[in-house]
């Protein structure tokens, strides 16, 4: 694929920062489109993507840093310039981005808790299905070895030198199965969302469907140093981890916020 789209002089204009920038702007007109049907203002709902959108950028980066090092990298590796310029682990910015997310409602935003929650939550799947777009495009979050007919084979030397991709071998485009995934998620928030019963139920489905669709597309995902081995458990992944974890939040705030069935 190709890390770097366009280059101004010495200036590198990168793939994955420009789709990310467009998922932003994507994810956050979705927000306020969803939020003006229960009557939430738009530039309220802007300024808190703006600061969830800061947090996630660096608890992707800080939970990618911890999971090498528990990996046992070397400490040059782990904050090497590569470390830096790759997109980290997307559930470090997902639990970051959430955290600020009560945060900034606590503090008075004007927000609602439950009914922002429902509003912001199809906009970050679509956020995340632009960003696995980066993904793939800079070659980082890369999938094992396949040799079915849409196996994808990298050969920029840059994907190599950012994410420590491997070159010439045809690997599963896991990162388009997670857009897939992204998507479905945000179609399945959408059509729930005319139904919902609770304020916050559709927050609630997020974390379910989300979590349980990492879960299965862990099951290609080849940048093993990651961490693969939890406790003698080869199966029980970084990305598995967080993928239960998010399942159980999101089971747990069903079970609390559904008996109180307000719609607005």
């Amino acid at each position: 694929m190709h890390p770097v789209l366009l280059e101004f002089g010495s200036f590198p204009l990168g793939t994955y920062g420009l789709l990310l920038a467009i998922a932003f702007f994507a994810g956050t007109a979705l927000a306020k489109r969803q939020g003006s049907l229960d009557g939430l203002s738009p530039s309220a709902i802007t300024d808190l993507g703006i600061a969830m959108l800061i947090s996630a950028l660096l608890g992707s980066k800080l939970l990618m840093i911890v999971v090498d090092l528990i990996g046992g990298a070397p400490l040059r590796d782990v904050f090497s310039l590569g470390t830096l310029r790759a997109g980290g682990a997307i559930h470090g910015g997902i639990i970051a981005a959430t955290a600020v997310f009560f945060w900034k409602l606590r503090k008075g935003q004007g927000l609602p808790l439950r009914v922002t929650g429902d509003a912001l939550v199809p906009g970050v799947a679509l956020g995340q299905a632009i960003g696995r777009l980066g993904c793939f495009s800079a070659g980082c979050c890369y999938g094992t070895e396949s040799h079915l007919p849409w196996a994808t084979t990298f050969t920029d030397p840059l994907a190599r030198a950012f994410s420590g991709t491997p070159l010439g071998i045809p690997l599963h485009p896991v990162q388009v199965y997670n857009c897939l995934a992204n998507l479905l998620v945000m179609a399945i928030l959408l059509v729930a969302r005319p139904k919902r019963s609770f304020r916050g139920q559709i927050f609630a489905l997020y974390f379910m469907v989300e979590g349980i669709g990492r879960v299965i597309t862990e099951t290609w995902r080849g940048d093993v140093d990651r961490g693969t081995d939890w406790l003698g458990w080869t199966w029980l992944s970084t990305g598995r981890l967080t993928g239960l974890a998010f399942a159980l939040l999101g089971l747990g705030l069903w079970a609390a916020w559904s008996r109180t069935r307000e719609t607005r």
